[in-house]
């Protein structure tokens, strides 16, 4: 029988550490927790779950914490959760069926909570998080397991409200321009870089790493497509149109079992027919189609994925173009759609549209 340890590299944070150990008993038989300088309580809360905890020198390196707290592991493999992370479903039973009869490297899927202007979106990622003794990282920010291994998906749910915290793009924008220096056309430092600019709404700067990173990135680059959807609203957000209708006219074949990619384009059309209506009338139609096809995909589980893009937000989407296109009637049924989904912006808008309908 093997056994497991949950290791984890921490700095302050006393504030979710112990949501995140509450989230792992019964689920794995030792905690290692490496801390890079809390001055907090953070040591004293790992400690009181039975936490082996050791201290680690930050050295603007997170493979070497990372591979600091596999040394110290005594499991045959390990689970690598952050602080602000927790598992949500039962899955002690698929974890212990997992690395009983597998060598490779789980995947489990994790939620992301983010804001988008002032409404909470939620990407559901499957990202390397499960792994034997003998796997460690590579790469000083935003590491990966460096492995041959076969990756398999395993029903863990895990969730993230890192992304809700002020002051990460201030942390990892030196150490990843630091690393392109040294490899200035890294693809994945690219992507990095030209992500988390944009996130901070700094689409100008993001521009040229987003530009950069399209020229070089390998087309079975399991990154590639969430950055060239990223690529499309900074494009959307800086009004360079002409570029946007080449980067979808080479993508649009490659991409085209994606939901997200094609919500991005239904934004896209939009904008594009608004900044110009003479001279771009002709892509009108396309909105409409964009979140019909986003619908008949439906949401995903194979690829990386905003939730809503093949359900609720394309509904919705799809409702407000009916509706300014004077079709009240489909405008109504997507909205209906929307809000059986649940969402409250559909609902809002059934109310105000409803009692106008004789």
């Amino acid at each position: 029988m093997c056994r497991l340890s949950l290791a984890m590299i921490v700095k302050n944070e006393e504030k979710h550490i112990a949501r995140c150990l509450d989230s792992v008993r019964g689920i794995v038989d030792e905690i290692i927790v490496v801390d890079t300088g809390s001055t907090d309580k953070t040591k004293e809360l790992a400690m009181s779950y039975g936490a082996s905890v050791y201290d680690f020198e930050w050295i603007d390196d997170f493979s070497a914490a990372r591979n600091f707290s596999i040394e110290k592991s005594t499991g045959d493999w390990n689970l690598f959760l952050d602080a602000d992370e927790y598992i949500t479903n039962d899955c002690r039973d698929i974890i212990r069926r997992f690395i009983n009869n597998n060598q490779a490297i789980g995947k489990i899927a994790c939620t992301n909570y983010f804001y988008d202007g002032d409404e909470l979106h939620k990407r559901i990622s499957h990202i390397s998080r499960l792994a034997p003794k003998s796997v460690f990282f590579e790469g000083r920010i935003h590491e990966q397991l460096c492995s041959d291994l076969p990756r398999i998906n395993v029903d863990v749910q895990v969730s993230h409200d890192g992304y809700l915290k002020e002051g990460k793009s201030d942390r990892n924008l030196p150490i990843l321009y630091s690393e392109l220096e040294s490899d200035p056309k890294n693809p994945y430092i690219l992507y990095q870089i030209a992500s988390t600019l944009f996130a901070s709404k700094k689409h100008a700067e993001a521009d040229q790493y987003f530009r950069a990173f399209y020229e070089c990135a390998p087309i079975l680059a399991n990154y590639r497509y969430t950055g060239i959807v990223s690529y499309l609203y900074n494009i959307i957000a800086l009004k360079k149109f002409e570029e946007g209708l080449q980067i979808i006219a080479n993508e649009k074949d490659r991409l085209s079992g994606f939901p997200d990619f094609h919500f991005v384009c239904g934004i896209f059309y939009m904008e594009l027919v608004l900044s110009d209506v003479g001279r771009y009338i002709k892509y009108l139609p396309l909105i409409e189609q964009e979140y019909l096809m986003c619908l008949e995909i439906g949401e995903t589980d194979v690829f990386d994925s905003v939730v809503g893009t093949g359900s609720y937000c394309a509904a919705y989407n799809l409702a407000a173009y009916y509706e300014v296109s004077g079709n009240t009637a489909k405008a109504l049924q997507y909205y209906e759609m929307s809000h059986k989904w649940g969402y409250e912006k559909a609902s809002q808008r059934l109310a105000v549209l409803k009692p106008t309908i004789r």
